[in-house]
């Protein structure tokens, strides 16, 4: 596996997920570095995460807005520029025409330079865990979203004018090819997921060391402290 330090930092920057942690947990010290050198980091969560919860009495509305306001509280720590939550329910989202058409329509929106989302190919983790159903669907959509779809005039035309982005940085990859060193804002990425306070429960400062571990072991194979692991993927047209 050929590895490579990723040094260049976008100037705008569009990430696509489907739950109100994901984008954090997933690439938070990135975007932390990336604002901080002055890159515009824009987020859409498409799912309302009205479903993470484990108590059958829940109230999934009034879950809903409490991960709203921890996802606003997190992406304030990590410098994110703007977040927006298409507001599917958990579990329901589908990779259909109206669900492209809305990711077109933000893609044409923002601009961006590059796109980021989960790797929707990476399915079976070990013997343990599977990649969960959203996460697939909008990995798919949002790459089927930025090609052809976005840069073409005649898809969804009433979208706003066509945008091309170069290239799709994916998370969560079984086959990372690029890292990120995030050494100088690992604990920024430690702070924006502790406010997922309905995630992690009272105990939630173990979770803490835990995002240390993973971006040491991510540091390891790219040869730095602390990385990030991406699947880089053009989207040649």
């Amino acid at each position: 596996m050929a590895i490579e330090l990723l040094e260049e930092i976008p100037s705008r920057a569009l990430a696509i997920f489907a739950h109100p942690d994901d984008s954090d947990v997933a690439a938070g010290g990135t975007f932390a570095r990336w604002a901080l050198a002055g890159c515009e980091v824009f987020v859409v969560v498409c799912c309302l995460g009205d479903k993470g919860s484990s108590d059958p009495n829940e109230n999934t509305e009034q879950l809903a807005r409490r991960r709203w306001e921890e996802l606003r509280a997190a992406q304030e720590i990590l410098g994110v520029t703007g977040v927006q939550q298409l507001g599917h329910k958990d579990g329901e989202l589908e990779n259909d025409l109206q669900f492209r058409e809305e990711l077109v329509t933000i893609i044409r929106s923002v601009q961006p330079e590059v796109l980021i989302c989960p790797d929707p190919t990476a399915v079976f983790f070990g013997e343990h865990y599977f990649n969960h159903r959203d996460h697939r669907a909008v990995g798919f959509g949002a790459l089927d979203a930025a090609a052809p779809a976005a840069a073409s005039p005649l898809y969804f035309p009433g979208a706003g004018p066509p945008t091309l982005i170069e290239v799709a940085y994916m998370t969560g990859s079984l086959e990372p090819n690029v890292f990120v060193d995030i050494a100088s804002t690992v604990e920024t990425k430690a702070e924006a997921i502790l406010c997922h306070q309905s995630q992690l429960g009272e105990t939630s400062e173990w979770f803490r060391s835990v995002v240390h571990e993973r971006a040491e072991q991510a540091g390891y194979l790219a040869g730095v402290e602390f990385a990030e692991a991406f699947r880089r993927i053009g989207l040649g047209h």
